[in-house]
């Protein structure tokens, strides 16, 4: 037989990044099936696969086999694991392509190892500091972090061939350990922020190599974070889940013998010491201070030189559940030098990086006298070339370094702080310093944000529209910071629901945000069930330690089931509505209803926020009724019951949802719908929600007579966005799916103020909050809320994907997907490609003259494409492809406005 033309990649566990510390005991498993050269075998699918484990004491590895095409989150065929159990696993395909059978190479053989999976596990106790006694820092505010230490013997060869050596951690508050004076792992801000009052996540790290024979120093440093630290806007609320932070942490030594039990070395108890940080102040939105005069090494098996080390206190263990982290952490990602360096019209340094990014400063070395002090403020924007900082609102956003004890400042960065900004203000050195003065190559941006796999790219012939999708791409990255947050420089920060249930689907095709998401969704779930099947508008439920009103809200409310759907959708995971089915239903019934059991109209609704032609005072006085657009939402929301109770396997519900569906559908139509097809609202968002959503009739030209009043409303708008949260994910997708192709790409290059490309004309490098967060004339729009980095906005970008680039999921997971590229407006071609669970799908497209396009199609192995052309579809599988047809439009190019002129 010859050489397999095949191999296997990305050989994976759940959504975990690793696969050290899987928080589940029979973790689900998924490949790719690659070609080995250049070219892909032809039409080839899998029809069986073969997986082997080895475990320890074992003597040969099992071998398991299944008769499937599947490739994506299989079954674990073996015993579950046990609590910090270690396997060896690798996969091979068996499969036939044109050329007859083809099997694919074994994979590597990959580590998977099971975390501490009950509570019982932990031997650990919660430390903590004992309450302050000394005066206060005058920097000070909120919780001063604290350091704690533990010194302990590992016995000459205990650390042995062949042993692992785990550290399992946590915090209340967020952490950094340190073991014999390095840094362990890489991760920012964790343990993460999860609905503490029911489950706080933990990591495992492999410490192996940091452990030495001999005496060794285990050292954490915890900063009060999202537990303890100030969350909400103006004064906030500080402590919401706890007032005292602390650690928890255990680091065991596990022989690869089947019968040993783990050697818990050493754990957090009454033995354990504790000492003052000299980060004198760290908030997730005032930034950190920290005073040199006051450091001291805490890190090594060395006496400590700070004097002040206290007896730890002993926390009673939360009674919450410990789960170990399920999906990529936050990392430093990538790094961003400055572009220039200059000063405001007051004389202040300003430090401009480029980019709009979320992150924090390094700053590798700097000398300064005792005593001096050198403070940078942070800012998205400059306002009359001054930092922009009012959309910070009372979030301070600002660092500040105390030099003293003689020493320099070596590799300094804000540890347990993160900022929205492209602009730093600095105060204490400057570009003309005569001593180490502040140039571009003193300072360095790291960004931030959960370190998800890049999956989706785009590209195409108009230099604007592609900057616009660069600014979605940075707006995701500067918002996935551990969850889906709205905003990352204000004293805000937070889950907001609605924002993300438009943007998932644009999210899912740029990036592997399955496992993040996922479990993001498992507090989804469990605030809805602690609100009686509310949706909290945020979640975590920062918002319960407000005065905020606790009410129904459709859009956001609706991501309990639209967010899991998508999820399924894209990476073909049916546990996540499995997870959150119960909660779905709950909030179902849990939803106000009229006598038509729509929406109560006495409800306010957030309904299209931010709505352009809204006040910019008051965001939620949107042109379209926001009772309106709860009722869309919920005839939508409930046929996707039904189709999630399909795939669950729930036949009588999923008929009892279809007919729930039928009646709102009806009660909708007779409510809002004329028999023209014209919607009561009469606005581009109820319009193209009811479109999208297909809530209206077939029959009598409804369809298109809606469609055609939607495209005289936007030739009325002279092309400009009139439409808020809930409209913009639907517009462009509604005028494309009746046929008017060209006058949703008018509506995308337009550059007047409302539209997506106004921000790029004023040299936005994300997306905006608001469509007018910066003014025609340079000023902040007067609005109390206003973000420049805020991705809501940018669900456009899925139109993109499936439109011009023209990919889009057929079957769950990518297995088979649609290629239906609809060139238009000025463009003259464009490229996507997608690193699906099946694969990496490449297409490209380019106008050849006389109104012919040429499209090539790369589709993976094991996957099938539809390529929708003018004269019919026709299904290919894996290899690669060409295909032309001629274009032809509706409407002649540019469409045009309707005059305003009398």
């Amino acid at each position: 037989m010859a050489a397999p033309r095949l191999a296997i990649a990305r050989l994976r566990f759940e959504h975990h990044q690793t696969g050290l510390g899987v928080p589940v005991p029979a973790p689900r498993l998924s490949w790719n099936v690659v070609a080995k050269g250049d070219e892909i075998p032809a039409n080839w699918k899998q029809e069986s696969y073969e997986i082997q484990i080895k475990r320890a004491g074992a003597a040969e590895p099992k071998t398991f086999t299944a008769a499937t095409d599947s490739t994506v989150l299989v079954p674990w065929p073996d015993a579950p694991l046990r609590s910090a159990e270690a396997a060896q696993v690798r996969v091979r395909s068996l499969g036939k392509a044109d050329a007859g059978e083809s099997n694919s190479e074994w994979s590597d053989w990959a580590a998977v190892e099971a975390a501490l999976l009950d509570k019982s596990d932990w031997v650990a106790k919660a430390i903590t500091a004992p309450e302050r006694t000394d005066a206060p820092h005058p920097d000070e505010n909120g919780t001063r972090p604290w350091r704690f230490r533990k010194t302990f013997e590992v016995a000459p060869g205990r650390k042995k061939k062949g042993a692992r050596s785990r550290l399992y951690i946590t915090a209340l508050g967020v952490y950094e350990a340190y073991l014999n004076g390095e840094r362990v792992g890489d991760e920012c801000l964790a343990p993460g922020w999860t609905a503490f009052q029911h489950r706080i996540q933990f990591q495992v790290f492999d410490v192996g190599p940091l452990l030495v024979d001999g005496a060794n120093t285990l050292a954490i440093e915890v900063a009060e974070g999202f537990y303890v630290g100030r969350l909400l806007w103006g004064d906030g609320v500080s402590g919401i889940y706890g007032k005292r932070l602390g650690a928890m942490a255990q680091l065991s030594i596990l022989d690869d013998e089947a019968d040993a039990e783990p050697s818990v070395v050493v754990q957090t108890d009454e033995s354990w010491s504790c000492a003052i940080s000299p980060i004198v102040a760290s908030g997730i939105y005032d930034g950190e201070t920290y005073d040199m005069d006051q450091e001291y090494d805490f890190t090594s098996s060395a006496a400590s030189s700070s004097g002040a080390w206290k007896p730890v206190e002993v926390l009673e263990t939360p009674k919450i559940e410990f789960v170990a982290a399920s999906c990529p952490p936050v990392r430093v990602t990538e790094t961003v030098k400055p572009v220039s360096i200059t000063k405001d019209p007051d004389g202040k340094t300003l430090v401009d990086f480029g980019q709009n990014l979320v992150g924090r400063l390094r700053i590798p070395s700097l000398s300064r006298p005792d005593g001096h002090r050198v403070v940078l403020r942070f800012a998205e924007v400059l306002e009359n070339e001054r930092l922009g900082t009012r959309p910070l609102r009372c979030a301070k956003a600002t660092d500040r370094i105390i030099f003293g004890g003689g020493k320099e400042l070596k590799d300094w960065y804000g540890h347990f702080t993160y900022h929205g900004f492209r602009y730093m203000e600095v105060t204490g050195w400057g570009a003309d310093d005569a001593d180490q003065p502040l140039t571009t190559d003193s300072v360095v941006a790291e960004v931030m944000h959960t370190d998800m796999l890049r999956t989706g790219h785009f590209s195409c012939s108009d230099a604007k529209v592609n900057q616009l999708h660069q600014n979605v791409v940075w707006s995701m990255r500067g918002n996935f910071v551990g969850i889906p947050t709205d905003c990352p420089q204000r004293d805000e920060r937070l889950g907001w629901t609605g924002d993300i249930q438009v943007f998932a689907p644009t999210a899912s095709f740029l990036y592997d945000c399955g496992g993040m998401l996922a479990n993001w969704m498992r507090d989804v779930v469990l605030e809805t069930a602690e609100q009686g099947g509310v949706v909290p508008l945020v979640v975590p439920n920062a918002l319960k330690a407000s005065k905020h009103p606790v009410k129904p809200q459709a859009v956001w409310d609706d991501v309990v089931v639209l967010a899991p759907w998508t999820l399924y959708r894209h990476f073909g995971d049916a546990e996540v509505l499995r997870s959150a089915w119960a909660a779905m239903k709950l909030y179902l019934r849990a939803i106000p209803r009229g006598a038509d059991a729509l929406w109560t109209p006495d409800l306010w609704q957030l309904g299209d926020w931010l709505d352009p032609n809204a006040p910019p005072a008051e965001p939620g006085n949107a042109r379209t009724d926001g009772a309106l657009v709860a009722d869309e939402y919920l005839v939508h929301v409930t046929g996707v019951m039904a189709e999630i109770a399909g795939v669950l396997g729930l036949a009588a519900e999923r008929e009892g949802f279809r007919a729930e569906h039928e009646a709102l559908r009806r009660a909708f139509h007779d409510k809002y719908v004329a028999s023209s097809g014209l919607v009561v609202g009469d606005s581009q968002t109820s319009l193209a929600l009811a479109l999208v959503f297909g809530l209206l009739r077939e029959t009598g030209g409804q369809r298109r007579r809606a469609a055609e009043r939607l495209v005289r409303l936007v030739r009325l708008a002279r092309f400009r966005v009139s439409t808020g949260f809930a409209g913009t994910p639907a517009v462009l997708h509604a005028l494309s799916g009746a046929g008017f192709d060209q006058v949703a790409y008018r509506m995308l290059l337009e550059e007047g103020c409302p539209s997506w490309l106004y921000p790029v004309g004023r040299g936005a490098t994300t997306i905006w909050e608001r469509w007018d967060s910066m003014l025609p004339d340079g000023r902040i729009n007067p609005g109390e809320m206003t973000s420049f980095n805020h991705y809501a906005l940018g669900s456009v970008a899925e139109w993109l994907h499936r439109n011009v680039g023209g990919l889009a999921p057929l079957e769950p997971g990518w297995k088979r997907f649609r290629v239906r590229p609809v060139p238009g407006g000025t463009l003259t071609g464009a490229r996507a490609s997608f690193v699906s669970p099946q694969g990496e799908i490449r297409t490209e497209w380019e106008l050849a003259g006389d109104g012919v396009v040429k499209v090539g199609l790369t589709v993976p192995p094991n996957a099938t494409a539809v390529v929708e052309k003018p004269d019919g579809a026709v299904e290919v599988g894996s290899g690669v492809h060409s295909f032309e047809w001629k274009v032809t439009h509706e409407q002649a190019w540019p469409p045009k406005a309707i005059s305003q002129d009398i």
